[in-house]
């Protein structure tokens, strides 16, 4: 049995767009790094960043298959957050980037304390 991921490592990898993309991605298919890479205007060492964090909050598996570094999803992992939404019902679906981008433009009005 698997230990469970805090829902803070969980929460705090979802929190970036760039993760949030790669998420999406391997939602089609597993994907070496390399094609993970591609569509993002970053360094390569960047994105292993990002793999680092997915993988840590269980989110993907990484496997080593030859000289391939193969990502794969592992929808499961979101089982405790989804739940702990879940208790959330009543309101209406979240939409992470919409949810960033108001943040974005209210915080940064906000005066420093």
């Amino acid at each position: 049995m698997k230990a469970r991921i805090p829902l803070d490592t969980v929460f705090a990898a979802l929190a970036d767009p760039t993760r949030r993309r790669i998420l999406t991605m391997l939602l089609e298919d597993d994907m070496a790094v390399t094609d993970v890479a591609d569509p993002f205007e970053m360094s390569l060492a960047a994105i292993s960043k990002h793999l680092g964090v997915l993988s840590r909050a269980g989110l993907i598996v990484q496997e080593r298959n030859g000289r391939v570094i193969w990502c794969k999803l592992e929808p499961a992992a979101l089982k405790d957050a989804s739940v702990w939404m879940q208790g959330f019902g009543q309101f209406e679906p979240v939409d992470l980037d919409a949810f960033e981008t108001f943040l974005g433009e209210n915080l940064s009005d906000a005066p420093d304390h």
